[in-house]
């Protein structure tokens, strides 16, 4: 597993010293988060392959940073440890949007094993998108032209096109978008900012208007 960047959000600091350790020996290029906040800023501005991510988290419980990270249109493979162990428990967490649930006391051979599974299943290692007219890398927040060229995006243009993308047919109204890619405390008038930036870098066919309704992915 050299070279796989991992995003270990975890608050239990002797926990997450030792996972760091193991996984490090294990070749993988951990980054550690303390808290959900943390965890949240990182996912959203650095690409990772995989995510480990403890439930009981302050700031923003394990399974709230999982689906605002789903949210987003993060498709990073997530692993969620927690102390709660029950059936429901685990449900919750795969609902959630986490592809496995490990319940702590753990081994750190099954911890291991399992991100080996979760790898194994997303093996492309790679977060990209469809877009009208190429293809949205959200590691390097770059789009790909099929003329092959590359466009820069900023964080934000990049999130609200991965948010359209990963529902190509879905139709999201301006409070949504607000609620979702921006700050919920701004005015709905940013995301006809970023809209129009976006149309500015790619055309304005990449992203449609529906009128009444606000706006949806072109159409590919």
């Amino acid at each position: 597993m050299s070279g796989v960047s991992l995003l270990l959000v975890e608050d239990d600091l002797e926990l997450a010293g030792l996972l760091d350790r193991v996984l490090t020996d294990e070749g993988y290029q951990v980054s550690h988060a303390p808290d959900g906040q943390r965890g949240l800023h990182l996912a959203l501005t650095r690409g990772f392959e995989v995510m480990v991510v403890d439930r009981g988290l302050p700031a923003v419980e394990g399974l709230d940073l999982i689906g605002r990270l789903r949210g987003r249109g993060v498709a990073t493979p997530m692993l969620v440890l927690s102390a709660r162990g029950t059936t429901q428990d685990r449900v919750d967490g795969l609902d959630a949007g986490a592809e496995d649930y490990l319940s702590k006391p753990f081994e750190l051979t099954e911890l291991l094993a399992r991100l080996r599974a979760l790898l194994r299943r997303h093996p492309d290692r790679t977060e990209s998108l469809v877009i009208p007219g190429g293809q949205l890398d959200l590691s390097t927040r770059t789009v790909r032209r099929a003329s092959g060229d590359q466009v820069e995006l900023s964080e934000r243009e990049a999130r609200l096109l991965a948010l359209l993308a990963a529902r190509p047919g879905a139709v999201f109204s301006r409070g949504e978008l607000l609620d979702r890619v921006f700050d919920a405390a701004e005015s709905e008038t940013v995301v006809d900012t970023y809209v129009h930036y976006c149309r500015r870098k790619l055309g304005r066919g990449v992203i449609t208007t529906v009128r009444g309704l606000g706006y949806r992915l072109g159409a590919l």
